[in-house]
């Protein structure tokens, strides 16, 4: 499992032109992607890195201030560009198991009393942030 976190002043995903997911005050955007032999124990490493890392102002943790995460699925963070000119999508997991392990990271997120937010699997989504820094982190379960 891997994710892409962006320390962000405010986050969005709009979905045909619907806003679906929105933090508007600052914390992290989580760009979440599976492969296929992840499981229970990736989901739980992700979620409690994005939950106490101590990446936000201060040095401080989305547990220690209260900061909300918007959580997006991406296939794309598994894309392979070491051959040719496109990219093979063959070390992301199929929609079938991808699905719930994200929505597993979504939920052990909220478990631990974050607010979340989220986009729609599978969807054409636009992504819209302010990046607060800028500041990036990849994330490898």
């Amino acid at each position: 499992m891997r994710a892409v976190l962006q320390r962000v002043s405010r986050a969005s995903v709009t979905v045909d032109g619907e806003v679906v997911g929105a933090i508007d005050r600052p914390g992290l955007l989580a760009l979440v992607g599976a492969t296929h032999d992840d499981g229970p124990e990736q989901v739980e490493l992700i979620a409690r890195k994005i939950a106490d890392l101590r990446i936000l102002h201060d040095e401080k943790s989305v547990l220690d201030v209260g900061a909300p995460v918007l959580v997006v699925s991406q296939f794309t963070l598994y894309a392979d560009t070491r051959k040719g000119r496109r990219p093979s999508w063959n070390g992301a997991a199929p929609g079938p198991v991808a699905e719930p392990l994200v929505d597993a990271v979504v939920a052990a997120l909220r478990a631990r009393g974050i607010e979340v937010a989220t986009g729609v699997f599978g969807a054409y989504m636009q992504v819209e942030l302010l990046n607060d820094g800028p500041f990036t982190i990849l994330l490898e379960a």
